[in-house]
């Protein structure tokens, strides 16, 4: 494999081309009218124009890149994650045209691409599963006497849903028709596919899932955890690895578990299985992503291995060089997504020129980015800039170095999520360790900014912000 395509943009795949450049392998890049300035098309060895801004003219446009991939001699495509990472559609199409797909196979995209086929996939292998049904509903009537005998509170869910989209949860009998019809259009609108199902929604869950990596060989491992809870909107802001609450019996059950679904599935290369745990420790499949994670590093830096490196080895048809038992688990990991969001305001994303563009540096500092400063952040893709993650001997260590690196973080011009990064690292309840998925509406609210955030002058300014009209809102840049 001497040249390598990277089907993405931004942090993914600058991060991406620094592998392909250790390993001396040839690095493609492509780009939107957006990107034609992008930080990942200077990397790369060569860059190609693939359309127009919206991703939907230009990283989506499948037929477009496999031409490049064949005009230029391309040997493999790297997907990154979002995008076409786990479209099966491209993976064959890539395959017919005889390039790599750094990636598992259309097979395996498919069975775990939906919740539904996954849950069918698995049941077999003993797999906790969380209360329900493994099929699709779509009489609301039934669906409601189902609701009733799994108990209230439930979630219905799409089946090919994912990020939130297609899901709505269900507090009491008299919501549920209406609760359910509107996740049915959802799903529709988002996905094409209207298909639900219904779950017992577990009050109080953690997060948690496992990396694996599987080569063509039949060799499974699973590397360890990586604790997700921290969310808003259903996705991920803040991981580390590994979880605070896993004993190492726990660890190995969820480990082993993983490596099933991944024998379920037939699968190569890398992927991620997550499982929600609830207050007794209880853990159930949830599902699998057949992608590489955003939260990768976190398991790079407490296992050493470079996760893109096993995936183009495995691609390359590479059995794996270690097995289960010489891996292990050195100190502790956390990574804080970088998005260019207003976390006072919900999230929304902050859309306009990095005026100041600092990053930190220092023993234990990893900075996985995307921008340069100067850059305008384009308003038509996910606003994530960065990925800052650390590592330390202990949690506690891990905790005081994010802060630190938070602090030496530098972005003036837009609004980021650095400040929330710096609120939830000193929040008690993620010191103790004692934090579930509801820990952004639980504490991210003006009294436990006020408490937790000991910089006057950032309280100062996001009062001052809130109390101006949302007329000049929209024509004052706001910066953190």
């Amino acid at each position: 494999m001497n040249k390598v395509l990277v089907a993405n943009r931004g942090e993914i795949a600058c991060r991406v081309m620094r592998t392909l450049k250790k390993l001396g392998i040839t690095s493609v890049a492509i780009y939107s009218e957006a990107d034609k300035d992008a930080l990942h098309v200077k990397m790369a060895d060569e860059s190609y124009y693939v359309g127009l801004s919206p991703s939907s003219e230009s990283y989506l446009q499948q037929d477009k890149i496999i031409e490049i991939c064949r005009t230029h001699q391309v040997d493999g495509v790297h997907p990154g994650y979002g995008f076409l990472s786990e479209n099966s559609t491209f993976a064959l199409k890539l395959q017919d045209n005889n390039i790599k797909l750094i990636g598992p196979s259309a097979y395996s995209m498919d069975i775990m691409g939906d919740k539904l086929s996954a849950k069918d996939a698995v049941k077999g292998f003993g797999i906790p599963m969380v209360p329900g049904t493994d099929y699709a509903i779509s009489d609301i009537e039934k669906a409601q006497t189902i609701a009733d005998g799994v108990g209230y509170p439930v979630l219905v869910k799409a089946s090919a849903g994912g990020g939130g989209k297609g899901m709505k949860l269900v507090n009491f009998p008299e919501e549920f028709a209406d609760q359910m019809q509107l996740a049915i259009n959802e799903a529709t609108s988002s996905f094409g596919n209207g298909a639900v199902f219904i779950e017992k929604f577990v009050t109080n869950p953690r997060h948690i899932e496992i990396q694996i990596l599987a080569d063509s060989y039949g060799n499974t491992v699973y590397l360890f955890e990586r604790e997700c809870s921290i969310q808003r909107r259903h996705q991920k802001v803040i991981e580390e690895a590994p979880s605070a609450i896993l004993t190492p019996e726990l660890r190995k059950a969820m480990g082993e578990a993983a490596v099933k679904v991944a024998i379920a599935a037939k699968y190569e290369g890398a992927g991620t299985v997550e499982f929600l745990v609830d207050a007794d420790h209880k853990f159930y499949f949830l599902e699998m992503n057949t992608r590489l994670q955003v939260e990768h590093p976190v398991t790079e830096m407490i296992t050493g291995l470079d996760l893109v490196e096993e995936q183009i080895k495995i691609a390359r048809g590479e059995k794996l060089s270690f097995t289960q038992d010489d891996l292990k688990i050195n100190g502790h990991a956390i990574e804080l997504r970088v998005y260019a969001e207003d976390p006072y305001d919900n999230f929304v994303p902050s859309i306009n020129t990095l005026y100041k563009y600092r990053l930190p540096k220092g023993d234990g500092i990893r900075v996985d980015n995307g921008y340069e400063e100067g850059a305008q952040i384009p308003i038509y893709y996910d606003p994530m800039l960065a990925k800052l993650t650390v590592h330390g001997p202990t949690r506690k260590a891990a905790i005081e170095k994010m802060m630190y690196a938070i602090q030496q973080y530098e972005i003036e011009g837009i609004a980021s999520t650095l400040d929330f990064g710096t609120f939830v690292m000193k929040h008690p309840d993620f010191v103790s360790g004692n934090f579930d998925t509801n820990f952004v509406k639980k504490n991210w609210h003006q009294e436990g900014i006020q408490s937790m955030v000991k910089d006057d002058a950032m309280i100062a300014a996001w009062l001052a912000k809130h109390l101006l009209s949302e007329s000049d809102l929209k024509v004052r840049p706001v910066t953190y």
